[in-house]
């Protein structure tokens, strides 16, 4: 067994939250994205929130520095924990941006999610166009393949879709750009939401952008390559897409 490892000169150790601390941090993180708590005020004193969420001032510390780390507040000593402008917020975190999904009535958070999308897969699409080994090129097709074969088995046929696009990402060598696309890739398909409606013919009509994606790519055509993922990523969204304020649609 390998020794424990010993802590970083200067780094000050982390606290630790267990499961009720988990959903204090949770509530307070859906406090500020929700409005609960406006943009420039201030959160209750620590007493005030250990009686609330009846845990102690430990607990309280800890979760508060966890919202500051995420760019939620700000601590301004003898004054209180203020929250921060949202263009300070790190909505890629995982907690922030579930809850900005999850209280977004307008769909507006995944709108511009997908505008995202597209502007950067579209970008590395044609890097790989202009500049892709054969070997990525062949793992692409490979993932292209899977989709074709799995067209009757929907989980596994979003499996092989979801590798094209990472698979696309990895050959663009860009990694600053495919580290935010990944993001904005996977964690909105863990929201009902971005499901949405789905069109009886959404697997042929996925298919064939797909298709043509790769076609652009292959072809070494790097204007077609980034038009194709565009429109795919946005078209997508669109058939998807549904009502403003409505949560889902009977089948």
């Amino acid at each position: 067994m390998l020794p424990a490892a010993e802590p970083r000169a200067g780094v000050p150790k982390r606290g630790q939250i267990d499961r009720i601390g988990a959903r204090v941090l949770e509530d307070l993180v859906e406090s500020i994205v929700t409005g609960a708590v406006a943009i420039g005020e201030y959160l209750p004193p620590e007493q005030a929130l250990c009686d609330e969420f009846g845990v102690s001032r430990t607990v309280i510390r800890e979760c508060v520095k966890r919202i500051q780390e995420k760019g939620l507040v700000e601590v301004a000593q003898g004054r209180g924990t203020r929250v921060r402008p949202f263009n300070d917020w790190n909505v890629l975190d995982p907690l922030v941006f579930d809850s900005l999904v999850r209280h977004d009535e307008s769909l507006g958070v995944l709108d511009e999610v997908s505008v995202v999308r597209a502007a950067l897969e579209g970008v590395m699409a044609s890097e790989v166009a202009a500049t892709g080994s054969a070997e990525s090129l062949l793992q692409i097709q490979g993932h292209l393949h899977d989709m074709r074969r799995l067209q009757d088995d929907n989980p596994a046929f979003l499996e092989a879709d979801m590798q094209f696009h990472l698979s696309v990402m990895s050959a663009s060598k860009n990694q600053i750009a495919a580290t935010i696309a990944r993001s904005f890739f996977v964690r909105p398909r863990q929201s009902a939401r971005w499901d949405g409606n789905n069109p009886v013919d959404a697997v042929p009509r996925t298919l064939a952008e797909h298709e043509r994606v790769f076609e652009a790519i292959e072809a070494r055509n790097a204007v077609a390559a980034r038009v194709a993922m565009e429109e795919h990523i946005l078209g997508s969204w669109r058939r998807r897409r549904l009502p403003d304020g409505a949560h889902h649609l009977s089948p």
